[in-house]
C-alpha cells in the first residue's frame, strides 16, 4: 500500500482545525503595575489611617503603657488594642474612662476613629523585655 496524497480538501480541513485549536500564549504579563495598583488601593490607604492613629496614640498614652500594649487592628472605625497583662489592661481602661478616650477620638476624627476596644493578649513570645520577640501568626 502506498500512502495516499492528501487532497486539497483534507489539507484545508487540517489547516482549519489547526487554526481553531491553536492557542496564542502571549507569555507572562508584567507583575509590577498590578502590584503598584494593589498597593495604592489596599495597603497605602489602610497604612495612612492606622499610622495617624498610631502617632496620636504614641503622643497621648503614657510610655509605660505603650510598652505593654499593641495596636492590633483598625476596622470600621474601631481600634483594637492588645494589652499584655491584666494590671496594665485595668490601668489603660481607667485612663480611657478618665478622658483619654475622648482625647483620642477627637484627635483621630479625620481617620474615622469612633471606638476603642481593649483586649488581653500577647503579640510577642517571651516573658522578660530581653526575651520578647514579635510573633506574626495569622
Amino acid at each position: 500500500m502506498h500512502p495516499q496524497k492528501p487532497d486539497s480538501t483534507s489539507t484545508c480541513e487540517l489547516q482549519r482545525l489547526a487554526a481553531v485549536k491553536h492557542i496564542d500564549n502571549p507569555g507572562p504579563g508584567r507583575l509590577g503595575p498590578a502590584m503598584i495598583e494593589f498597593f495604592k488601593k489596599s495597603v497605602q490607604k489602610r497604612h495612612t489611617k492606622l499610622s495617624k492613629v498610631a502617632e496620636v496614640w504614641g503622643r497621648l498614652v503614657p510610655e509605660t503603657l505603650i510598652e505593654h500594649s499593641s495596636l492590633e487592628g483598625f476596622s470600621s472605625g474601631t481600634l483594637t488594642v492588645l494589652v499584655d497583662t491584666a494590671s496594665h489592661l485595668y490601668e489603660l481602661k481607667q485612663l480611657l474612662l478618665a478622658g483619654l478616650q475622648d482625647q483620642l477620638l477627637l484627635a483621630c476624627r479625620a481617620s474615622g476613629l469612633r471606638k476603642i476596644i481593649l483586649k488581653r493578649g500577647q503579640w510577642y513570645d517571651g516573658d522578660t523585655g530581653a526575651d520578647r520577640k514579635i510573633r506574626f501568626d495569622k
